[in-house]
């Protein structure tokens, strides 16, 4: 298979990310600079930045499906549709048909979680549960304590009005926000009821599973807590 699958496949980073790797001089198959067509056999030794790449661990036996968070740049358009360029799944290249959780707007970068079991998809969404997101934002110009409020108590955007949320200030022109609701755009929606302009949107968790130290456009399988705190309950992962 060609290198860039091969490094997507070991569960490193995305295609697209493989390719700039290759594109940079930093990958080597069997000790030989690669190309972006270069090919991988069994047995080759694929190096990045000089260290051997080493293959995806084996999922659980008991588990039948792939569950993974993807640092999503912006950019990356979260679709299955793969006419779209820059859609979510060809940028992760996996070798499950996998789909995305929900959505994360193109010009936002973060957490996002898919799966190639779509029978959990709707309950980890579904309102009721009431799974808590968290995302870093930076505005263009200075929080104010009655912004903070005026966000946390509620906006109307959608014809309704969004439900209490909590709120931050991390800096001059940033703060956090936990939201329970994932309505189209709406931080940004709901700074410009404000006044204010989104320049950045970064999601860091979604209910237990936390961005950490996860690099943009690299992705990493869900442990089994992590599943079990999305989906108390759930057997035949």
């Amino acid at each position: 298979m060609r290198v860039n699958k091969h490094i997507a496949e070991t569960g490193f980073c995305s295609r697209r990310e493989a390719d700039r790797l290759v594109a940079e001089g930093r990958v080597s198959v069997n000790g030989a600079r690669a190309g972006i067509g270069t090919q991988v056999e069994p047995g080759d030794e694929v190096q990045i930045d000089g260290q051997v790449l080493k293959p995806r661990e084996a999922r659980p036996g008991k588990r039948r499906h792939a569950y993974i968070a993807l640092y999503k740049p912006v950019g990356i358009t979260c679709t299955t549709d793969t006419s779209v360029k820059g859609n979510i799944v060809d940028f992760v290249g996996h070798q499950d048909r996998i789909f995305p959780i929900g959505r994360l707007d193109k010009d936002s970068e973060g957490l996002i979680l898919l799966t190639s079991n779509g029978d959990i998809v709707n309950r980890i969404l579904r309102a009721e549960e009431k799974k808590e997101k968290e995302y870093l934002v930076g505005v263009n110009q200075a929080v104010t304590d009655d912004f903070l409020r005026g966000m946390a108590r509620g906006v109307r955007i959608h014809n309704q009005m969004t439900l209490p949320c909590r709120t931050r200030k991390i800096a001059r022109y940033g703060f956090s926000i936990v939201l329970t609701q994932g309505l189209n755009r709406q931080i940004r929606l709901m700074a410009a009821a404000f006044g204010y302009r989104v320049n950045q949107l970064r999601r860091i968790r979604i209910a237990n599973v936390k961005l950490g130290e996860l690099r943009p456009g690299r992705w990493r399988n869900l442990t089994d807590a992590e599943l079990r705190g999305l989906l108390p309950g759930e057997e035949g992962w």
